[in-house]
């Protein structure tokens, strides 16, 4: 079971007062890469207007642009809320950038009230994904918030 207090604390003594948004996201998914077992990909979109453009991660290549509404990512997006999928093959719209990939979680990151970025955690096992992930990656997700506050 994954300590998730323990890696919100790593990753603010990680990323704390370091004034670079893509080294700390890329830190952020490497810490996360480390620590998550099951998992095929973890990192980071970054919205762009109403397009999510891939940012720092950790796995294989991935979709580069995720239109608005599409895909588990633009639905986290467009619903404002984490998305928890046990099974990515029934969810509709799923953009299968890795055929390996089962399961999903997606939660917004937020700066100002706007969300400006998705965490994208991904894994190869269908149903990996639990509500203590969900509510451990929730928590993750807002001390990167509080941390890159001043950078987005």
């Amino acid at each position: 079971m994954t300590d998730y207090n323990e890696l919100c604390r790593q990753l603010e003594g990680l990323i704390g007062g370091v004034p670079h948004l893509i080294a700390n996201l890329a830190n952020a998914s490497a810490l996360l890469w480390e620590h998550l077992a099951d998992i095929n990909w973890a990192g980071f979109y970054l919205l762009q207007g109403d397009t999510l453009v891939l940012g720092p991660f950790q796995g294989r290549p991935a979709c580069i642009e995720i239109g608005p509404g599409r895909g588990v990512c633009g639905a986290a997006v467009q619903s404002g809320r984490t998305q928890l999928v046990p099974d990515v093959h029934a969810f509709p719209g799923h953009i299968a950038c890795d055929a390996a990939s089962r399961s999903e979680v997606v939660v917004p990151l937020r700066s100002g009230g706007r969300i400006v970025a998705v965490l994208d955690i991904d894994s190869p096992l269908p149903g990996r994904f639990t509500e203590d992930d969900r509510s451990g990656l929730e928590r993750f997700a807002a001390a990167a918030e509080r941390a890159l506050a001043d950078l987005w």
